[in-house]
This record gives C-alpha cells, structure tokens and sequence, in this order.
C-alpha cells in the first residue's frame, strides 16, 4: 500500500520560512449545499498579524468563516441540498434533505459538506503547512477522566514537506477547545452554558528540525495515571523516517515550554536526538511500537521497527542508553505495516505485513522467527492491527481491500496452521484502512480510518434484534433502499482529505484525533 502524502502546502504567511499552522475551527451547519463563486482575482486568505508572529512560539486563534465549509467534518447525519443560498438571507429556512451516505451520494462541482452539529459534543479543525502522515497523543499532568469544557490537548506529529530539509517534529498544544454549540439548545445548566460559551480556541507549538519525511510517530507510553515525568526527565518520541533512519526525541522540555509561561527549553537536549537506529540500513518503514509502561513492572522500556524489506528490530533502553540488536526478526515475506506490543505479556509482539500475514512473535525466541500466524488474514496487504489492551486475547487487523476483521488468538494454533475465522468482519469501508485503535478502557468500541476518507466509530456489543438480520437498512426520504448499515457501526465522520491516521485521547473519554492530507481533527461524538 502507498502511504506517503502528497506535500501539499496549505497555508504560507508571508516573509516566514518556518511558518506552521492555521487557526484551529468549528464546525457549521448540517448540510449539502452550493458553494458561492470566487472571485478570481482574489488570492488566499492573509494574516493581518503576519509581522507580529514569532514562528517558534507561534499562538493561533480560530476562524469562523464560513469559507471553511470545504473542509469541515461530517456525520452520518448529513443533509443534502441543492439550493444555493445569498449569503446575506441569513433569515432563509434550512431546506430538508436526505441522510448523506459515502459511497453512495456524490458531491457537484459546487457543493461542499457541513457538520451536523447536533452529532457532536465537540469538534474542531485546523491546517498545517506540511500534511502529516502520523502522530501520537501526549499525557499531561492536567488529569484522567477530564469531561469538562473547554478542554486542551497535546500531541506530536512529523511532517511530509516538499523537500527533506523543511520537514520537522511537531509538539502541540490545542486549549480552549470548547463545547460544540448546537442550535436550540434548551440546557437550563449554568455549568452547559458556562462551558458552551462561543470563544476562538488557541494553538501552540514547538518544532523540531527533522531530515526527510517522518512516515511514523510514536511516544513512549506512560502508565494509565501515572503523572508527567519532572522536566529534567526524559519523554522520548520515535520517528520513523524515509531516509531509513528511526530516531529517539527528548520532547519533554518542548511540553513544559507549552505549559509553563516563561519556560525556555534547552534547545540543545530538544533538538538533537537521542539516539538513531541505523540497523535498517537504506530501507524506509512504517511499522513502530513502544512497549507499555506499568507502575508494577520492571521491564525494561523497548521498541520494535519493522521496515519495507520485511525485517523487524528491537531496541532496548539500559542504563548505557538504548542499543538495538543486530538480529532482525524475519519470517514475513513482504513490508512490515504495522507492529503492536501485547498488553499483557511483556515479551510478546504482533505484526502485520503485506504479504497478507498476521504474526505472533515472543523476544524470548533465539531463532527470532514467529511462534503463531494467520497467514491470510485479509485479500490483500494487511495494513494496521490494534491490540485489545482490557481483551487482550482480541486483535484488530485492517486491510488494502478495506475490510475489518478482529481475531480471537485463541484459536491460533501454531506458526503455520490454517487461518481461523475471525470473530467479527466488516467491509464498510471502500479503500484501505489506514488506521485502527481500540478505545483505552472500552473493550468492545474501536475507531478506524480509510482511504475513502472516513473514519469510522464501532460497537462491538451492539447486537440486532432477533427479527433483524445482520445489518440495517438506511432509507431515502421517499423509501429508497440506501446501503445496509453493520449495527454496529456508531459514527461516520468525514470532511477530511486523505485521512491517514486516529487515535483516542486517553485522558479525555471519546475524544478522538485524526490526521489527514488537509490537517487534523479533533472531536468527541454523541455516540461514545
């Protein structure tokens, strides 16, 4: 599968070279309409404050603008409508329309989608200068179980310039990200209306200067409760680049900077890298995990990289700094997609690959050759799996051909036995999966991105009733048959372009985050 962006950029502000990010917005109204004509002598949209920005502490607000219908989100809840509106009837009646279905609508030339808002507690939007093929979500010390509003975020990403030496690493704050404001809201709560009021949210970020193109991001995870690590101590983020190189980041001092006014991180710890694996020698990859902190458990922190000449190493972290062995795992036969350490076993790791492979593997193994497979798992190149951290015997894969599958590793047998069925299988999606996650503490509810430009939300405990087959049919206003719709299947969110990747926010119960050609998202839907 081909994963890399199209560098496309999206925002310059002029007499900057570094400039990287654009306000940070919400959502509109629900529907399908004509987009106004432009004027053709009229350029992009300039920053009125372009001489006052500092590009490395660079503080964003929000747009409301309505010409950023374009690119905002969308719920299965959409409307279709066929009217051009003047803009200045702002009295005109919101005509009716049908449910919008991907794969089955079709958008004109001029009309755009717009979010139904009634579907989402949350939701925000904003551009980058470089798309960012991957990120991760970073803990703070602001708290677990935060549902009050307005809410912050961290994050880290790398980005895919046009040219090696303009790519960089990403740390992110996005705060006064605020509730959602639905029209017709009746709350009699002073709380509601407290954390509903309408003011612009704010992005900050610090970067770091990245040689080639980062096809991967992953940050070293703490423990579920575990507070932040003192400023003097590390938070090491891994980049996987397109040079072939993986290199280990210190970001904690860019974090405090973020969160600490008058903080000035130590430039020389932020900005050169810990450590480089250079075991992959030429070959580029995609595949990365770290492996799962626990409070109780003294095992050394590790990290897996697999790369497209399907070869898989381990790195370890020692008192001597970390070190990566000279044996590769090897048993695929193809690019290594994906990697994902077991929850439960500190030893043990799954990968997926494009030889249509699902594998077991245990570190202990001196032959370094996996121990359980599914050796076709999907039709095509098996592009994401995801680790059931409360089930751990469950295992999500996602497909070149689009399809879900989730497996019960129980019913492996050995290295070579023949595939099991898979507990559950959905084909909703019509490209390949690009991303899947379980959500941290529902076992039964994961998210998944494809290259149809969804991502989609699951319930695995959802059941149909017993006069119900096994999905349910979405109907037209005037009765016509649709697509039939898995019960399971939660939330269609869409709006993006080329979505590459999602995650939950582990801190902040169904806040999802994603990332795609055109930016990132950040919401939290009325369905989880």
């Amino acid at each position: 599968m081909k994963r890399q962006a199209e560098a496309t950029e999206t925002m310059e502000v002029e007499g900057q070279t570094s400039a990287k990010a654009q306000a940070i917005g919400v959502g509109e109204s629900p529907v399908r309409r004509k987009e106004a004509p432009v004027d053709p002598e009229m350029g992009e949209f300039e920053d009125n404050w372009e001489d006052e920005i500092d590009s490395d502490e660079e503080v964003v607000e929000e747009h409301d603008d309505d010409e950023n219908g374009e690119s905002i989100l969308l719920s299965t809840a959409m409307e279709v409508d066929g009217i051009q509106r003047a803009a200045e009837d702002e009295e005109a009646p919101e005509p009716e329309g049908d449910v919008y279905i991907p794969g089955v609508h079709k958008l004109e030339t001029d009309e755009v989608l717009e979010a139904d808002q009634s579907a989402y507690e949350m939701l925000h939007h904003m551009n980058v200068t470089w798309p960012c093929l991957s990120f991760d979500v970073l803990r703070d010390s602001l708290g677990d179980e935060r549902r009050k509003y307005p809410a912050t975020a961290y994050i880290v990403a790398g980005t895919q310039a046009d040219h090696s030496s303009k790519n960089e690493v990403l740390v992110m704050k996005m705060s006064q990200l605020h509730r959602t404001q639905k029209d017709g809201d009746d709350s009699d709560s002073d709380e509601d209306e407290e954390d509903a009021v309408d003011e612009n949210a704010v992005l900050e970020y610090r970067s770091i200067p990245h040689f080639g193109g980062v096809n991967r991001v992953r940050a070293r995870p703490l423990a579920a409760g575990a507070s932040l690590p003192p400023p003097n101590e590390p938070y090491h983020v891994a980049t996987w680049a397109d040079t072939g190189k993986v290199h280990i980041w210190d970001v904690r001092p860019l974090l405090e900077s973020l969160s600490t006014p008058g903080y000035f991180a130590d430039k020389k710890r932020s900005q050169q890298t810990v450590h480089t694996i250079t075991a992959h020698g030429r070959a580029e990859g995609f595949a990365m995990d770290w492996s799962h902190a626990s409070p109780t458990s003294s095992s050394p922190v590790r990290l897996l990289t697999g790369d497209i000449a399907s070869k898989i190493y381990l790195t370890t972290l020692g008192t001597a700094g970390f070190t990566t062995a000279n044996q590769p795992f090897a048993s695929h036969t193809s690019s290594v997609e994906d990697i994902q350490w077991s929850p439960s076993e500190q030893t043990v790791f799954a990968s997926c690959s494009a030889d249509r492979s699902v594998r077991i593997w245990d570190v202990r193994v001196k032959g370094r050759k996996n121990v359980l497979g599914i050796m076709k798992s999907h039709e095509s190149d098996v592009n994401v799996i995801t680790w059931n951290k409360g089930t751990s015997y469950l295992l999500a894969s996602g497909g070149d051909e689009g399809g879900i599958k989730v497996w019960d590793l129980r019913n492996l047998k050995g290295a070579s036995s023949p595939a099991p069925s898979p507990v559950a299988s959905f084909a909703w999606h019509t490209a390949p999966i690009t991303s899947i996650e379980w959500h941290p503490t529902e076992d039964s509810v994961f998210a998944a991105s494809g290259a149809d430009d969804q991502v989609t939300l699951w319930d695995l405990s959802v059941e149909q009733d017993e006069d119900e087959s096994g999905t349910k049919e979405l109907l037209t206003a005037s009765g016509e048959k649709l697509k039939d719709v898995p019960p399971q299947l939660l939330f269609v969110h869409q709006g993006q372009k080329d979505i590459k990747e999602v995650h939950w926010h582990p801190q902040i119960p169904g806040c999802v985050v994603s990332t795609a050609g055109d930016g990132f998202n950040i919401f939290k839907t009325i369905s989880v």
